[in-house]
């Protein structure tokens, strides 16, 4: 019995679409530990906020640099314990893709690639600054793709900031 495979998407011309993983590397990296050695002697947990920006440009034909930016604050009190920004990029092959079909594989797929990336990046730093490494949770990028969308009561396809 033969498995049949999914049709891979197309243009209205027939073209396949196609994206691929150029290069992957760590664009910016910021690590604030202005508490220390005080703040490893803290009894009770931080307050651990993560903020999150991604863009991407056009750097070549058929090729974008996609950047995700992951910013972990951690506090007890009114002191910063630990302040990391990781700012992973990509570049990434894109052909055959509509148009109006772009703004989500920048949005979407792109930063779903660069998440683990970030993710350990992230884990690392908060190590050698001393403190236990900060796993984050899995971030959905299709959801705040369309959350974005609908603050902004655009349609699909339209740029996002």
């Amino acid at each position: 019995m033969a498995e049949s495979q999914p049709a891979a998407p197309t243009m209205g011309d027939g073209k396949t679409a196609q994206m691929s993983i150029e290069r992957i590397y760590v664009k910016d990296l910021s690590l604030e530990n202005p508490g220390s050695p005080q703040s490893f002697q803290m009894t009770e947990a931080p307050q651990v906020e993560v903020g999150l920006r991604t863009r991407a440009e056009q750097v070549a034909p058929d090729l974008y640099e996609c950047v995700l930016t992951l910013t972990v604050t951690a506090r007890t009190g009114d002191k910063t314990a630990f302040l990391v920004e990781a700012s992973q990029a990509g570049v990434f092959g894109i052909r055959g893709i509509a148009p109006d079909q772009l703004q989500p594989v920048l949005a979407i797929h792109c930063p779903t690639v660069l998440f683990p990336y970030a993710r350990e990046t992230i884990a690392d730093a908060t190590m050698r600054a001393g403190f236990p490494p900060v796993h984050l949770a899995p971030i959905n990028f299709e959801v705040l793709y369309q959350q974005q969308l609908a603050q902004a009561g655009a349609q699909p396809g339209t740029p996002v900031n």
